[in-house]
């Protein structure tokens, strides 16, 4: 029982950090998201901030592995009859899945919280009671980065498109190989940081090979399937109401994208001819495909 109690009262805590928070987001003033209670949490010296995000993507990155086959028939409470371990072994399970929900929400708004803190330190509204700390996003990229084994969990059970493209682009930014070229008047590289940029940059079979060395073809075919679904669910999401009116410049942006898609794919087909495509990696293709058809 104490499991399913751990869970149901994290749940419950998340949803009084997201009501809590959320407000105050909207508000775009740091003053007042400072006082959040989950700001108040994360500064608290009680805390062990990395040690609890690293425990969070663990465990939901486990969840999402067993979620489907795990039983719960393990659990043993004795006095209880055939048909209530039954529906404790069910309750259980859907617990589970709903914890999965509630750490990807925990994450989320302590990202958006990272960017509010950002965003206020540039404009010079930060002091010394805001503690320094460790955005999340660097965490998980660290974490994705030295145990590359629960990248596929990550990518399957974490929906949300912002964040989840963020974490892709920088995941692959950090393996492509790009010339970095700086003029006088700026220290800065020339490059595209974006997902349509890193998708560019396959169009380079030298670019592509070094990566290919370095993540492998399986990895690469999921970060690109993975971006490109949270891409176009952003662009969806953004421009809904363009699309419906038919705005051509909308349009032209959601072809090039499905463009460069199949072209990376196909560059990574033309550098190793013995590539299998993996299943999401063809669902990608396709719906790209058939979005590039519809609007010619």
């Amino acid at each position: 029982m104490q499991p399913l109690q751990n869970m149901l009262l994290f749940q419950y805590l998340v949803k009084v950090f997201e009501e809590d928070f959320l407000p105050r987001k909207a508000t775009m003033d740091w003053i007042i998201e400072r006082e959040s209670l989950l700001n108040m949490l994360l500064g608290s010296r009680k805390v062990n901030y990395k040690a609890l995000m690293k425990n969070c993507l663990t465990i939901i990155c486990e969840l999402s592995q067993h979620q489907n086959d795990i039983e719960y028939q393990e659990v043993s409470i004795s006095g209880l009859s055939k048909n209530c371990h039954t529906a404790l072994s069910i309750a259980l399970h859907e617990v589970g899945k709903n914890t999965c929900v509630s750490i990807e929400k925990l994450m989320v708004i302590i990202m958006e919280l990272d960017m509010s803190r950002k965003q206020a330190d540039i404009k010079g509204y930060t002091n010394r009671s805001d503690s320094l700390r460790t955005p999340l996003a660097e965490i998980i990229l660290d974490e994705l980065t030295y145990s590359d084994d629960i990248v596929p969990q990550f990518l399957q059970i974490f929906t949300e498109p912002k964040w989840k493209l963020e974490i892709i682009v920088q995941y692959l930014w950090k393996y492509i190989t790009k010339p970095s070229v700086r003029t006088r008047r700026s220290n800065g590289s020339t490059e595209d940081e974006s997902f349509s940029g890193a998708l560019k940059c396959f169009s380079n079979k030298t670019s592509t090979k070094s990566t290919i060395k370095k993540i492998g073809l399986d990895m690469i075919q999921l970060l690109f399937a993975h971006g490109f679904q949270a891409q176009l669910s952003i662009f969806l999401e953004g421009h809904a109401e363009d699309k419906i009116a038919g705005h051509e410049g909308q349009v032209s942006s959601l072809v090039d994208l499905c463009t460069s898609v199949i072209s990376a794919f196909d560059c990574l087909r033309s550098t190793d001819e013995q590539m299998e495509i993996l299943s999401i990696g063809k669902e990608a293709i396709f719906t790209a495909a058939t979005i590039i058809s519809m609007n010619s």
